[in-house]
């Protein structure tokens, strides 16, 4: 019978091998190399410098997203008088309504109307003006109970931002600098995820003792161990949050944001929008029922000329789309040139009722109708993640899940300088700052693993170009810093 190596007694003799006999210990099994133990430098230099070279970009959108985050709440203080009034007992017909914002503006023209949605909200009624920006819509804040007009302030975007919360929203979309600045947030939304999912591999794949460590941090002193288990488990369950963030935040940049939209072209239908077009009148003209832009990004107040015809009036066409099943949270276009009403509902609190109709003003009947459960899946899942990405789809949940995840992503970072700051020469060495993993990680790779892995970068690069153009850019200069320090060695 065999007999286990560890069975034998102390006391029996010990042989010591030939040359020739190969050893069969237990450092032979240890030194064959893992995929993971060749391809942990590499990740471990990549995750290092991207997270030393972006943590700017990234910490600037964290503060800024954090500030956005809690804009909703302190839009609801700064602007009180103009969005809630006391509840009474009667409301007015929308059309008294629209005629009190005239009569207080009778320079601009009204485009849309947001009417009350829950008791003491006043109703928002959008109209072009020349008193605010091209792209904005001014609107006026009127109660509903009295028709009584409380005030006029500047909206963007299809969530209707008012000046505080449209200025943050800018600032961190491009810090205010135009098509320059957008390139911040594009850079920042292109490497988030990289340094997400590459710092969730590398404390996967740490040795420790128990399970646990892997989700709470350790105690202890304060020392680089401690920032690290910090640093690893804070990331661990931000990881997912923060990967859904960069996605959904390149949706909507310059460049990513085309291939997303040649994507989506592709392999799916584009987002629908329900036809407000009138007879003769060209089809899907009217106000699209699909995924609006970001604040900042998305189109402002439509300008097209008034319609002249026979009309029934909003009452009339906010009462058919009611009957169609379109009512709750609405907002109603006003019908411009050879197009009629179109009500879609806004509420993005789940289940989502985003559902939309086009209504005839000469006579009230619906053109069309348009469900948000007939959207292509992509385009939901567009709609859904840009909402979340505004803080919008699950309301005061969301912006608190936005707030604590910003905060998580700012610790994230101060944690990493800081591990990068321990990292330091003693007093032995003097010079430099923390020590990346040495060149020449790539060569441990097996080639096996090497080429498809080169092959997923350069399509990832291509379809993420700002991800593409800096890890080039990277590329090209460390080999240049790596040439010049062989050159100085020799």
């Amino acid at each position: 019978m065999a007999i286990d190596d560890q069975a034998i007694p102390a006391a029996a003799p010990r042989t010591t091998p030939s040359p020739s006999t190969p050893s069969r210990t237990a450092p032979e099994e240890a030194a064959r190399p893992t995929t993971w133990s060749a391809l942990r430098p590499l990740v471990l230099r990549l995750h290092f410098y991207a997270g030393l070279l972006m943590a700017p970009l990234l910490l600037l959108a964290a503060v800024s997203g954090l500030a956005y985050a809690l804009s909703f709440q302190a839009e609801k203080v700064v602007y009180r008088h103009e969005l809630r009034v006391p509840a009474g007992d009667q409301v007015f017909p929308l059309s008294a309504q629209i005629g009190a914002a005239r009569d207080a503006h009778p320079e601009a023209t009204v485009t849309a109307v947001w009417p009350s949605a829950e008791e003491g909200a006043t109703t928002r009624v959008l109209m072009s003006s020349p008193e605010v920006e091209e792209g904005m819509s001014l609107a006026v804040f009127v109660d509903p109970y009295t028709a009584e007009v409380r005030g006029a302030l500047p909206s963007y975007g299809s969530s209707g931002a008012l000046p505080l919360r449209a200025w943050i929203s800018q600032f961190h979309a491009d810090l205010h600098l135009g098509e320059l600045g957008r390139n911040y947030s594009e850079m920042a939304a292109s490497w988030m995820w990289v340094v997400a999912l590459g710092g969730l591999l590398l404390w996967i794949g740490r040795r420790r003792r128990t399970k646990r460590a892997l989700f709470v941090p350790e105690r202890g002193p304060k020392s680089r161990r401690r920032t690290l288990s910090w640093h690893g488990s804070v990331g661990l369950w931000a990881v997912t949050g923060l990967v859904l963030l960069s996605v959904t935040g390149l949706t909507w940049s310059r460049y990513a944001g085309e291939n997303v939209d040649l994507l989506q072209k592709t392999f799916s239908s584009p987002t629908p929008t329900v036809s407000a077009a009138l007879g003769g009148a060209t089809a899907g003209s009217g106000s699209g029922g699909g995924a609006d832009g970001h604040e900042g990004h998305g189109a402002g107040g439509h300008t097209a000329p008034a319609a002249t015809g026979p009309d029934v009036g909003i009452d009339k066409a906010v009462e058919s789309a009611a009957a169609a099943g379109v009512s709750g949270k609405i907002a109603v276009t006003l019908p411009a040139e050879g197009n009629g009403y179109v009500v879609k509902e806004t509420d993005t609190q789940f289940p989502v009722h985003l559902d939309s109709v086009a209504i005839d003003p000469a006579d009230g009947t619906v053109m069309d109708e348009l469900r948000f459960a007939d959207y292509p899946l992509f385009a939901k899942l567009t709609r859904i993640g840009i909402d979340a990405h505004m803080g919008v789809f699950l309301g005061l949940a969301n912006q608190l899940a936005l707030a604590a995840l910003m905060v998580g992503l700012i610790l994230l970072i101060l944690w990493g300088y800081r591990m990068w700051w321990l990292r330091r020469p003693t007093k032995e060495r003097t010079r430099g700052f923390g020590r990346p993993v040495p060149r020449g990680a790539w060569r441990k790779v097996p080639v096996t693993l090497l080429l498809p892995i080169a092959a997923a970068t350069a399509l990832v690069g291509w379809f993420v170009p700002m991800l593409g153009i800096s890890l080039l850019v990277f590329l090209v200069a460390d080999a240049a810093l790596g040439l010049a320090a062989r050159r100085r060695a020799g």
